[in-house]
């Protein structure tokens, strides 16, 4: 029954219908492509499944801060951590990927590897799945507790609920990093086993916040003219959701930097494979154009008050942000199979667009369960109040 809710909205069923679509076309051309189909396919999957896992830190980010940025995004960052069944089922695939995906779970590669031998024991298709259920059965938990306590909220003031956010909040996003850290070294670290680092994982997450931002104000200025919401929608709280895409941003960029010039600097053997990769052949031209469209021009336009006090104009950068996010994934996960040079193929389009329709789809069908605005939330007189007593003017969509 709930299903079938999801998808009153007409918007919905369009992004599902288009969605379904493409994903048949592109599982008839994985028939013909198997390894780039799941290549791909793990693209699409670290791309639209990294907003779900973002929305969560963020959504325990504002649990913790209260600040007045949180209430323009909350119900938009609850529907996306709500989505976490159909990214549960966008993950079988991955599943049913493995042999395709990842040199330790074929059999010949392992016995000729003795390092593959070493890591056997944890790197195994039967460990890897156990492992992802478990994962996801845990952020599923802690998504399920956040958006209960959210819903009774709505229905009183009581201060209790509003300790027990906080509470979650804290706890919950360190447990939920954690785990998730873990789960992008099978996830993404793995495609090439005997590579290690140890920031790897905090620089993914570190993206898919910038990306749960950037789909967060894009999703705001649509509904932004709203009641009640609308009220809020005021250029202080637009340009902290700007000065926060912009510090993710930054720090992702930071991040990628340093481990670049750390490996770089200590030229070993061990390490130094995954810069080179991304640093020869059609990936250095790669490597360029990501450093300047996922940073030097959005950097530039943030840098600016202007840009991050109009929603719309926050809006365009958040979108061209969140079509880098593309570009960033397929950076991560393709010079794995193609070291020498990146090989464009028609799925590595067609599968993000398909998984993220879908993903719409359902991320759609959640806005429609809640008010935009959690107006019983006990803190949010003083948000309204400190907004009174700023000087700002209306915003603006034009």
């Amino acid at each position: 029954m709930h299903l079938l809710q999801s998808f009153r909205s007409p918007l919905a069923r369009r992004f599902l219908g288009v969605g379904g679509l493409l994903m048949a076309v592109g599982m008839l051309l994985g028939f013909f492509f198997t390894t780039g189909f799941f290549r791909a396919y793990l693209v699409a999957f670290l791309l639209w499944g990294g907003v779900a896992f973002g929305s969560l830190i963020v959504l325990c980010m504002h649990h913790l801060s209260g600040g007045g940025w949180g209430y323009l995004i909350r119900r938009i960052l609850e529907a996306a951590t709500r989505t976490w069944g159909v990214v549960v089922v966008l993950f079988i695939p991955v599943i049913l990927g493995i042999p395709s995906l990842y040199p330790w779970a074929d059999p010949t590669a392992v016995r000729s590897n003795p390092l593959l031998q070493e890591k056997q024991l944890y790197l195994n298709p039967t460990a890897y799945s156990i492992r992802a259920i478990v994962f996801f059965a845990i952020f599923i938990l802690l998504a399920v507790a956040l958006n209960r306590a959210s819903r009774r909220q709505d229905q009183d003031a009581d201060p209790t609920v509003l300790r027990r956010l906080q509470n979650l909040g804290g706890p919950g996003l360190l447990l939920f990093v954690v785990l998730l850290s873990f789960a992008l070294i099978d996830w993404a670290m793995s495609l090439q086993p005997a590579w290690y680092s140890t920031v790897f994982s905090a620089m993914v997450i570190v993206g898919f916040v910038v990306t749960a931002l950037a789909f967060a104000i894009v999703v705001l200025y649509f509904v932004a003219d709203r009641e009640p919401l609308a009220e809020l929608a005021v250029p202080k709280y637009v340009l902290d959701l700007g000065n926060m895409l912009f510090t993710f941003l930054f720090l992702w960029v930071y991040m990628q930097f340093s481990q670049l010039l750390i490996i770089w600097s200590g030229n070993l053997s061990e390490e130094i494979p995954w810069y080179v990769s991304r640093l020869q052949g059609s990936w250095e031209a790669v490597t360029m154009l990501l450093a300047l469209l996922a940073f030097a021009i959005p950097f530039a336009a943030l840098l600016g008050r202007k840009s991050k006090r109009s929603l719309r104009s926050l809006a365009k950068l958040a979108a061209f942000v969140l079509a880098t996010r593309l570009l960033a994934a397929i950076w991560l996960v393709e010079p794995a199979f193609y070291p020498d040079g990146y090989s464009f193929q028609v799925l590595d389009l067609l599968l993000p667009a398909g998984v993220g329709c879908i993903w719409v789809a359902f991320f759609l069908g959640e806005m429609e369960r809640l008010p935009l605005l959690p107006a019983m939330d006990p803190r949010l007189p003083g948000v309204r109040e400190r907004m009174r007593q700023t000087r700002v003017g209306d915003i603006t969509y034009e």
